[in-house]
């Protein structure tokens, strides 16, 4: 995030996000089907059975598979076992985006309150579901004169990175965001009210990452907003202020 400001007068934030993706299963050993193929065929398994593949019309579609010895869906307290050709078509990638990884707050008026938003998508194929937690390199810092823009505490002084607070006076100053469903309802839990707010975890505090969005289920193209807002006084100094925040979406297996 960055911030210029005229002394006494206005301020410019920007706040850069970073993505990251873990893949739970990385390191973990792996099993693989080959896929044969020629001229006339592909074989997506290493697998032939009596009869198997895809089959529509135009009122239904039907994915099926006989003569295997164990089709089916196999289910444990720590498993999930999907056997059979028809299951090819459940798997879902796991795949998380921002839709903007630069976010301008523009020249700021003390007492004048600034919103921006982007929005977080994820499909997620695990069994278990997913989390993606949050977290700033360090609260809003010009790197000149080491001045800051403090993480808000909202309007009651009590919002930390994990409660939620009422933020909606203009002379409560500071950083803060929120979480809004767009599509599912997977936002970390804390925002009821239309205007809770909650800090970031600071890395340079050693705070610990939060929660800022949360799935048990498989689904595809989940969407949550998430709201930046900044507010400063007239007596905040002047200066170009930044930080980083790292958004890390980790599949649950």
């Amino acid at each position: 995030m960055k911030c210029t400001a005229t002394q006494y007068k206005n301020i410019k934030i920007i706040v850069l996000l970073v993505v990251l993706v873990c893949i739970g299963s990385i390191f973990a050993p792996r099993a693989n089907a080959f896929t044969m193929s020629n001229l006339d065929f592909i074989l997506d398994m290493g697998n032939l059975n009596s009869f198997a593949g895809k089959k529509s019309n135009s009122q239904f579609t039907l994915t099926d598979t006989g003569g295997q010895l164990a089709p089916g869906l196999f289910s444990g307290p720590n498993y999930k076992v999907r056997s059979g050709f028809q299951y090819i078509y459940s798997i879902i990638a796991f795949r998380f985006t921002i839709s903007s990884l630069f976010i301008d707050f523009g020249t700021l008026s003390p007492t004048s309150p600034v919103t921006r938003n982007n929005i977080l998508t994820i499909s997620n194929g695990s069994a278990f579901g997913y989390g993606v937690t949050a977290f700033e390199n360090h609260q809003l810092l010009a790197n000149t004169s080491g001045q800051i823009i403090p993480n808000t505490t909202c309007d009651a002084g009590t919002c930390t990175t994990t409660v939620s607070s009422d933020w909606t006076n203009t002379l409560t100053y500071g950083f803060g965001y929120r979480c809004d469903n767009v599509s599912g309802t997977d936002c970390a839990t804390g925002f009821t009210d239309p205007n809770d707010y909650k800090q970031f975890a600071d890395e340079s505090a050693a705070q610990t990452p939060v929660a800022v969005m949360v799935g048990s289920n498989v689904g595809q193209n989940k969407q949550v907003q998430i709201t930046y807002k900044v507010n400063v006084s007239g007596s905040q100094a002047a200066g170009s202020y930044t930080n980083v925040i790292t958004y890390i979406a980790t599949p649950t297996f």
